[in-house]
């Protein structure tokens, strides 16, 4: 696969790492983004990874209604300063955050939220699927962790695509803003609200 100057920026503006250190990962990964982080975090060499060990205690919790009052959402973001709390920057990120969570109704903040017994339930019914669609049993373990995969992406707020920017996570963009501002930021908590919604039929 051909690594282009955007992905390298792309990758460049998530970690925080050198041009070349991003193209040689990059380069060695196939131009797969998440590995080519995990191979910068391993090596050192990404400075958003090294961020993301420190305390994060201040920050905004943001309130977001859409739709004419019909969804709202609350959600906490935490940076290690008010100074940065303080600014449009991280104030745009954790609106931007709202608007994802309002659009895109993730249940977890990332997958290790989700429970345990949530995955198995999950990894049973792709298993009945996969019988049931015929998949020789030697591939079907194969099939329900791909399913699973997809399962996170739907479900996660930090493996989802970034509604305003295709082809970009949620997680890469919180990754580029840590490295912009410096400091370590964590989406702690959200709750999303739809009218009706517990009401039942």
């Amino acid at each position: 696969m051909t690594v282009t100057a955007s992905m390298v920026k792309e990758l460049r503006e998530a970690t925080g790492a050198g041009i070349l250190d991003c193209r040689k990962a990059l380069e060695a990964h196939d131009g797969d983004f998440a590995r080519a982080v995990d191979f910068l975090r391993e090596k050192g060499l990404a400075q958003a990874a090294k961020r993301m060990d420190r305390s994060a205690r201040e920050g905004l919790i943001h309130a977001y209604i859409h739709g004419g009052g019909r969804i709202g959402v609350l959600v906490e973001v935490n940076c290690e300063t008010d100074f940065v709390a303080r600014t449009d920057e991280f104030q745009a990120f954790v609106a931007n955050v709202g608007l994802q969570i309002a659009a895109m109704s993730p249940q977890y903040v990332s997958r290790t939220d989700v429970p345990e017994s949530v995955l198995e339930h999950e990894r049973a019914i792709y298993r009945a699927q996969a019988l049931e669609e015929g998949k020789p049993e030697a591939i079907v373990d194969r099939i329900i962790e791909g399913r699973v995969e997809k399962f996170f992406q739907q479900v996660c707020l930090l493996e989802q695509e970034f509604i305003r920017e295709e082809g970009t996570t949620l997680d890469q963009l919180l990754k580029a803003q840590i490295s912009k501002t410096g400091e370590n930021i964590v989406i702690r908590r959200f709750s999303r609200f739809q009218l009706g919604e517990s009401l039942g039929d």
